[in-house]
This record gives C-alpha cells, sequence and structure tokens, in this order.
C-alpha cells in the first residue's frame, strides 16, 4: 500500500495517526517541484535535446503534456525553443496551451520554477548552451516576455 492510500484509509477509519501521518507527509517529494513536474535529478538527467548532463540549477527547464503526458528535461531554455521548433511534427502538442513548461528562476538553487510562458528572460547570463537568458518571475529594465525571448534564441542558429 502505498503513502497516500494509507493516510487515506487512516483518515476513513479514524485512526489516530497524527504523527504517523505528518512523518510519512515529510517523506514525499522534496525540491521544491511545482504540482505535475518531474523530479529532475541533478547531475544525472539529461537534456533531450543537447544530451549534455543537468546540472546547472539556475537555467534548467522542463516540459510535460500531450496524451500520455510526456516529459522532456533541459538544461537549457534555449534547448527547449530549438526542441520545440525542431520537433513540433513528432510531438503537436507542444504548441497546446495546455502544455505545461517550468523554467528555473535564474536567482534561484532550483527550488523555485516559473510557467515558462509567464516568465521574464534578461539577457547577458553565462547558461549552458550559450543561449544566455535567464528567467525572473517579475520585469526589470530590459526584460522581455517568452516570444521575443524565443525569437532572439532562434535567431543565433544553434
Amino acid at each position: 500500500m502505498d503513502r497516500r492510500r494509507f493516510i487515506a484509509a487512516a483518515t476513513v477509519h479514524g485512526w489516530a495517526l497524527t504523527p504517523l501521518a505528518a512523518a510519512l507527509a515529510a517523506c514525499g517529494r522534496t525540491g521544491g517541484w511545482p504540482d505535475g513536474m518531474a523530479e529532475i535529478k541533478w547531475d544525472r538527467d539529461t537534456c533531450v535535446r543537447c544530451s549534455m548532463v543537468i546540472s546547472d540549477r539556475r537555467f534548467a527547464a522542463e516540459m510535460r503534456g500531450g496524451e500520455k503526458n510526456i516529459v522532456f528535461k533541459f538544461d537549457d531554455i534555449g534547448c527547449v525553443v530549438f526542441w520545440m521548433r525542431d520537433k513540433q511534427k513528432d510531438y503537436p502538442w507542444m504548441a497546446d496551451a495546455a502544455t505545461r513548461i517550468w523554467v528555473a528562476d535564474v536567482a534561484s538553487t532550483g527550488d523555485k520554477w516559473l510557467d515558462a510562458r509567464k516568465a521574464h528572460y534578461s539577457g547577458g547570463k553565462m547558461s549552458p548552451m550559450g543561449y544566455n537568458h535567464g528567467a525572473k518571475a517579475y520585469a526589470e529594465a530590459g526584460a522581455f516576455g517568452f516570444e521575443e525571448m524565443r525569437q532572439h534564441v532562434l535567431a543565433k542558429g544553434k
């Protein structure tokens, strides 16, 4: 029996498991992953596009969607941009608004994740693949949105 079913069964049967339930709840996911996001195993998972090990926690990204809820992990938001361009025929669901894309907040250590389409991007950062765009939750002078960042990355042509 998994942890959630055990806790649900305990609640239904009225067992006094508050300390045990709290301990079991602490055994769940760690790292501040948003709901629906698969855990990135730092220094072990590789970018689906460039095959580089995902280790810089400030620039990592993830995409999830389609009927099978497929997960793609990336080491740089630029890899996401090129993956979406290059694989649109294989995965037409990527263009769907329901497809979730997360990007790490550049000011975090991999524990704060943003909706990539709503994030604000600043250039001049040194990112793993050299696309050099860092995501932030709030706009600042010179920052731009996802679509403009995408155009900048595609113009580099890597």
